[in-house]
């Protein structure tokens, strides 16, 4: 084997070691600072598609979270995606009172009708409906990690009569993807597929994508 080819090999993996490093050495400290508003002690979301056609879908999450700082009284959510988004929003505790969009994403300001104190926590349950949302033969559901998470959770449902066949987890920040295997697909007593994805300690400022084909 060439020499030079040896070199390129190794340089190659003290590049990738030292990325992997740096992203380590990065979510270690801002495990440590915690930063931001609140953290996210459980995260868990339901994506279900009703129809085999995917004209009907109804998003609910469960969002478990723990107050850094003192007297706060809104707490905010956003959401993106094909189709008619946010349809019926409804979240307890807390009345929504604002939604605006910025770039690609559309933001939701909550009144919590409260004032929450550093140590305080709350568990938010938020549930919307999507039109014409997921109509082609791949789909796909993203979550943005944007307050230390210990916890993440994502199960997508799909309708009896059209199981996924494939899924593919997408790190967008991490260049990393990977595809799932399938007996991570189940399925329900009702005959609906299910497909579950958990990670702990998600990396903060991680877009995590799931996509299908079916």
């Amino acid at each position: 084997m060439p020499i030079h080819s040896i070199t390129e090999g190794a340089d190659q993996f003290l590049f990738t070691l030292l990325g992997d490093l740096y992203g380590w050495g990065k979510s270690f400290i801002q495990r440590i600072t915690k930063p931001g508003m609140y953290e996210v002690l459980n995260y868990e979301t339901s994506l279900e598609i009703l129809d085999p056609k995917g004209r009907d879908a109804i998003l609910t999450k469960t969002e478990e979270v723990r107050f850094l700082q003192n007297n706060i009284i809104a707490f905010q959510d956003q959401a993106w995606g094909d189709g008619k988004i946010l349809v019926d929003y409804q979240c307890t505790p807390g009345t929504p009172v604002d939604f605006y969009r910025s770039g690609h994403k559309t933001h939701v300001l909550i009144s919590l009708r409260d004032v929450k104190q550093k140590g305080d926590q709350t568990n938010f349950r938020i549930q919307w409906k999507i039109k014409n949302g997921f109509l082609k033969s791949n789909g796909y559901w993203a979550t943005d990690v944007n307050h230390f998470t210990q916890s993440l959770k994502i199960s997508i449902i799909f309708p009896k009569e059209k199981p996924p066949s494939r899924f593919i987890l997408v790190e967008s920040n991490s260049q990393k993807t990977k595809e799932l295997p399938r007996e991570m697909i189940t399925q329900l007593p009702d005959k609906c597929w299910q497909m579950t994805w958990e990670k702990r300690h998600p990396r903060l400022h991680e877009h995590y994508i799931l996509k299908w084909e079916w």
